[in-house]
């Protein structure tokens, strides 16, 4: 599976270099809490909004759990209406599709509708070995793009970019990739806009294939839609005489009604707005009306894996709103370049290791990236439970390593301990010791904790990592069993 930054850290080391850059907090503080706000106010609006959010879990968990039935009825009405259908088992079978149907037009270029699915098969790198151009027109995307840099948000990909770090990428890179940006370019949103509007008309005029993705596909009607807000996806759907679309199995709903708690839940979900300015739906090929020739490339890439995980499954309910990432106090403080994939926050914490396993060490550490605080849950437009699946997949993480030869120092600690507690006489060895270590650190601790009681400070080697970040106390400098000797149980209970 692609969809992994190369070369990325592990979590915990990318998040401590993330947390050091002052203006990236700072961005990232003022985007997700002015997006939460926005959204916050829309759902309000909604009396029955749990309701919704219950219609809008069913729908797609119906979907799931009949998705084979579905797949084929999809296929079926694509067919039906015109379009070449194919179906990619991974991330190579299908960018192999899409430079192939690119190729046989003899094109070297090809226009994006923003898309989750083709940045994580990597389709933009294979095109261009290929040797042909792969334009981002999503406002964000273009930025990324033009910035040589890397996604960080579901929707708003260059959320980790000020005003004036945006001007000065449209005023240095523009021109290398066709029409420059004016001399006396601003920082005003307006004119930001404005630039890249002009810079993308030219290449919308003249592409003759776009690539998309789509947010939902409709089985019984084989019909594929697309939500947004700037207009440069219509331009892709309706301008090329050739239309590609990547599409993962998961999005498929059963009938065109199902659509109707999608698409409320989606744009207040997302983009704080009660509907999207731009709804796209388009059905194969229709002589003389937009593209004439559709092909849809069905993408597995993992998600059969993770539909045979129990727990883990829901999360291909997901509709990529990223309403999680906006509350979510670690991907505040983070951001999405950390979680090392085109999928970061809460459900690229689980939607990874689902997709393509916990054998790595940067994906086996996402799982980790969480609090446990809950809120994504609260947010989730479909009622996926995040925490849950996060602790579901901290278990796989552990039990991926049981067959190692070399155990975790976690894994040792856990068997000393299950050798200590399993004997008394072991046991109050273990509490006598633990007594003495108590009594020294009271004597020599400099850390006292609220109530009084001495820290431990950092412990040494392995366990070094548990105290980085955490208050150890002392131990009692007498154990429960100690006291009851000494005290004959306090008495505990007399004349009551």
């Amino acid at each position: 599976m692609s969809g992994t930054f190369v070369g990325m850290p592990a979590f915990p080391t990318a998040a401590r270099a993330a947390l050091g850059n002052t203006q990236l907090r700072r961005n990232l503080a003022h985007a997700t809490h002015t997006i939460r706000d926005k959204r916050a106010q829309v759902v309000g609006e909604v009396e029955e909004w749990e309701a919704l959010r219950l219609a809008g879990a069913g729908v797609k968990e119906a979907a799931l759990r009949d998705l084979a039935t579905h797949l084929e009825t999809l296929e079926e009405s694509l067919i039906r209406a015109g379009a070449v259908v194919h179906w990619a088992r991974d991330a190579e079978e299908a960018c192999e599709i899409v430079a192939q149907v690119a190729k046989s037009h003899q094109v070297d270029e090809v226009v994006k509708v923003k898309s989750m699915a083709t940045l994580e098969i990597g389709l933009n790198d294979h095109l261009e070995r290929e040797g042909i151009a792969a334009w981002e027109t999503d406002l964000a995307e273009l930025i990324v793009q033009l910035g040589d840099d890397l996604p960080s948000h579901i929707l708003v990909p260059a959320i980790h970019r000020n005003r004036a770090e945006i001007r000065e990428i449209f005023r240095t890179r523009m021109a290398a990739s066709g029409r420059p940006a004016p001399d006396d370019l601003s920082d005003d949103p307006a004119a930001l806009a404005g630039a890249a509007r002009e810079h993308m008309r030219e290449k919308f005029l003249r592409a003759k294939v776009a690539v998309s993705g789509a947010n939902f596909a409709v089985a019984d009607t084989g019909t594929l839609v697309v939500v947004e807000s700037e207009g440069n996806g219509r331009m892709c759907l309706t301008l090329p005489e050739v239309l590609i679309s990547v599409v993962g199995i998961e999005k498929v709903v059963a009938t065109w009604s199902d659509l109707d708690p999608m698409l409320r839940l989606l744009p207040r979900s997302s983009t704080g707005e009660r509907m999207n300015p731009y709804t796209s739906t388009w059905s194969g090929v229709h002589p003389g009306d937009g593209p004439q020739e559709v092909h849809v490339v069905l993408l597995d890439n993992g998600r059969t894996r993770a539909l045979a995980d129990d727990v883990g499954r829901q999360a291909l309910r997901c509709i990529r709103c990223s309403a999680c990432l906006n509350v979510c106090p670690v991907y505040e403080r983070t951001g999405g370049h950390a979680y090392g994939s085109v999928y970061p926050g809460p459900i690229g914490a689980i939607l990874n290791p689902l997709l393509k396993g916990v054998s790595d060490e940067q994906t086996a550490s996402l799982p980790y990236a969480s609090s446990l605080c809950g809120a994504c849950f609260e947010v989730c437009p479909v009622r996926i439970d995040i925490p849950s699946v996060l602790v579901d997949q901290r278990a796989a993480v552990v039990d991926s390593h049981r067959d190692d030869r070399r155990p975790k120092a976690e894994a040792v600690a856990m068997k000393a301990a299950a050798w200590a507690f399993s004997d008394s006489r072991r046991l109050a060895w273990a509490e006598r010791a633990s007594g003495l270590a108590g009594r020294v650190m009271s004597r020599f601790s400099r850390t006292t904790l609220p109530g009084g009681r001495a820290a431990a400070g950092r412990l040494p080697g392995p366990a070094a990592g548990w105290t980085g970040a955490r208050d150890l106390p002392a131990p009692p400098e007498e154990s429960f069993r100690a006291w009851w000797d000494r005290t004959d149980g306090g008495q505990f209970g007399e004349g009551r």
